[in-house]
């Protein structure tokens, strides 16, 4: 056995330190919904390496720390550590140069540690790594990237909605071949590295002259100025970009929902026009109020709006004007608290003082203001709700022609007011049009016209949060702005010792041409020899999956056939040619050359007994999920990770399958171990160790174990 503990402190539900030994080739998890078990296997999952926080269940790192309960304060970090068995020394791991890591260890950890501000931190045997180090370390012992090793309920057919492409990675990642691809992208890595030194070294010496001149006469002087512009200019493309995109997406917006309002307002009159049945005056009186609260919801709005950006204003004048204060209290030439004895610059302190002691009192006062006016919004809001209940009820009394005209008359009267408020936003939106207009002008005064091209800037964001980071960027570039205007001249040291570093390294680099030449012969073999080897193994590991993947699916179906198709899209390699993408294969011709056919990756046969069925999409959703039980199953039976995590797969199964479920876990864990999260009784009955997760009265999970062989003396 390989995987020896597990230790949770502080990860999720589980609060406080928490151990699972690994003494069994089958392990098995249980407990009721909510009790935290899931939480083991994400704990599995993070400390190997996982990045998706979708995975584990979260959205930041933050969400993987216990939250505190009503007996336990929240914790400031979460730890997860995972110990294997290294008597054999079968683990390895190179480093960047591909030299091996000494790692002569009897048992080797890996420890994972998040912090509540989201740093992240990996530990091998005591020390810190990289996460490329535990990926590297992991795939020597057939534990990839991919996860293939972990299989969670609801992802047990993720192989089958897969890609063809992505399959083949699946595939690669089990047959043990990422480390091939690692040694790949680190040799493209110092490929793409050496060939970038090369033309620098070019560059260098054709322009070096000229360019350290300038350096020197130039830069010096302006660096200062040239890095607050090229943050600013970072800031603006972004900020710009967000802007833009903001302003166009809300006044389409708008102008849908104002043609949306305006249809309906024609038929809301139409219909209003060809009743023949008078309005109650009590009902109209109530409309009217209605209309005037509506209107005076929208006024509050409006100043409230008013108010927030007047809020804002005041923040960056306050931030702007603390600084002040701070350099009023120092002499200009020396940089020293002025003398407790200069009367102009303690004046000048003084008065600024003053002025910051007004702007803080105006951030009160626009405070106190806002909560005036959130208030009169809510009770206002409670007389509208009030107003319509009062109006619907009245005219539920009606006879029914009454009963639509009012209802179209109250209907006319929340359009109008929506009509009202859309002509509030397109008046707020003008203005912050405006403002965006005065801004990309000023900062091609501040930056120049490369800023306009802020429209090739990619965002990311969902454009409803587009807003929040809009108003965070401006207020960064209104402090650049201002430290732009307050920036004096640099003396030019950084410049200058630069220039001389550089005039030095350039005789240097131009001895390494030689050797960079050599470097990259030597890559450009080595990546060839790998990717044949890849293509070489992958073709036969997927032979091999094959024969495992029939007896599993024969086993679970009671016959039938089942297998994967290596899919190819022949392309004759020209001489001199080469391929960015990693997924093809590659054969001889009789000449000797070399040729490469791009693959599209992996399709998945199957045939059921006694049914036409040979698609998968034709599948059901159990017959789905036998069979990607039996894929997996037969992908790790061919090159076997140390252990397996199964979480809850046998959800879907009956009693039959659950049997013939139960002899693949026993199949299985003669080659690897096995975790196995489970509520199936036949499953549990072939785990040596059972696990019991439970929320004690502290509100954090905790666990109860049992050796099966002692649980079944007791019950006999």
């Amino acid at each position: 056995m390989r995987l020896k503990t597990l230790e949770i402190n502080g990860f999720k539900s589980f609060a406080q330190k928490t151990n699972l030994e690994f003494d069994s080739p089958v392990v098995c998890v249980v407990g009721p919904n909510g009790s935290g078990k899931s939480n083991v296997v994400e704990a599995i999952r993070y400390v190997l390496g996982e990045q998706s926080m979708k995975s584990m269940r979260g959205k930041s790192g933050l969400d993987l720390i216990f939250k505190g309960s009503k007996s336990l304060s929240k914790g400031s970090r979460a730890t997860v550590s995972i110990y294997f068995d290294n008597s054999d020394k079968v683990f390895k791991l190179s480093n960047d140069g591909g030299e091996n890591i000494n790692l002569n260890y009897e048992t080797i950890s890996i420890s994972r540690e998040v912090y509540s501000d989201g740093l992240n931190k990996y530990i091998l045997n005591g020390t810190e790594v990289r996460l490329k180090d535990i990926h590297n370390l992991l795939a020597s012992v057939n534990i990839g990237a991919s996860g293939h090793h972990i299989i969670s309920q609801g992802e047990a057919d993720r192989i089958l909605n897969a890609s063809s492409k992505d399959r083949k990675e699946m595939i690669e990642d089990a047959l043990g071949l990422k480390i091939y691809q690692y040694k790949i992208k680190e040799s493209d890595r110092k490929l793409e590295r050496t060939e970038v030194n090369m033309k620098e070294v070019a560059m260098l010496r054709r322009e070096n002259a000229p360019h350290l001149n300038f350096l020197k006469k130039q830069v010096e002087k302006f660096e200062k100025v040239k890095q607050l512009q090229i943050d600013l200019s970072f800031l603006y493309r972004e900020y710009l970009k967000k802007e833009n995109i903001y302003l166009e997406a809300e006044a389409g917006n708008l102008k849908i929902e104002r043609n949306k309002i305006e249809d309906e307002l024609k038929i809301v009159n139409v219909k209003i026009s060809t009743s023949s049945i008078e309005n109650t005056p009590i009902a109209n009186k109530k409309i009217e109020e209605l209309g005037v609260t509506e209107t005076k919801i929208n006024e509050i709005r409006l100043r409230k709006n008013e108010l927030e950006r007047k809020l804002g204003r005041i923040e960056g004048m306050l931030e702007a004007k603390e600084n002040k204060v701070k350099l009023a209290g120092r002499c200009p030439l020396c940089g020293n608290e002025v003398r407790e004895t200069h009367l102009e610059q303690i004046e000048k302190r003084t008065n600024e003082e003053n002025e910051l002691v007004e702007l803080k009192k105006s951030r009160t006062d626009v405070l106190t203001e806002l909560q005036k006016i959130e208030v009169e919004e809510k009770d206002g809001v409670g007389v509208i709700e009030k107003l319509k209940q009062e109006i619907n009820k009245e005219l539920e009394t009606l006879r029914d022609l009454e009963r639509e005209k009012f209802v179209f008359k109250v209907r006319h009267q929340e359009l109008s007011s929506s009509l009202e408020l859309i002509l509030i936003k397109e008046t707020n939106l003008k203005s912050r049009t405006e403002a965006f207009e005065n801004e990309l002008k000023e900062g091609v005064s501040l930056i120049g016209r490369e800023i306009l091209a802020f429209k090739d800037f990619e965002v990311i964001e969902d454009v409803n949060n587009i807003t929040q980071s809009s108003e965070e960027l401006k207020h960064k570039i209104e402090r650049l702005k201002i430290k732009l205007e307050d920036a004096g001249l640099g003396n030019g040291a950084d410049i200058l010792k630069e220039y001389q570093e550089v005039s030095q390294r350039d005789e240097f680099l131009a001895k390494e041409i030689e050797d960079l030449t050599k470097s990259i012969e030597s890559l450009v073999k080595l990546i060839a020899d790998l990717k044949e080897k890849i293509y070489i193994e992958f073709k036969e590991g997927v032979k091999k999956i094959n024969v495992e993947f029939q007896e599993f699916f024969s086993l679970m179906f009671g016959g039938g056939t089942g297998s994967l198709t290596i899919v190819v899209e022949n392309k004759k390699k020209k001489r001199g040619e080469s391929f960015d993408d990693e997924s093809f294969e590659i054969s001889r011709d009789d000449s000797g050359e070399l040729d490469i056919a791009f693959e599209q990756g992996i399709e998945i046969n199957v045939s059921l007994p006694h049914k036409k069925v040979k698609e998968l999409h034709a599948l059901s959703g159990g017959e789905r999920s036998l069979t990607s039980i039996a894929l997996l199953f037969a992908m790790s039976q061919v090159n076997p990770p140390p252990f397996l995590v199964l979480d809850e797969t046998d959800a879907a199964l009956d009693e039959a399958n659950s049997r013939k479920y139960g002899d693949m876990i026993e199949k299985l864990s003669k080659h690897s171990q096995l975790i196995v999260v489970t509520h199936n009784r036949e499953t549990m009955s072939r785990a040596g160790i059972l696990y019991g997760v439970t929320v004690g009265s502290n509100g954090a999970s905790k666990l109860l174990s049992v050796k099966f062989d002692e649980a079944t003396a007791i019950a006999k």
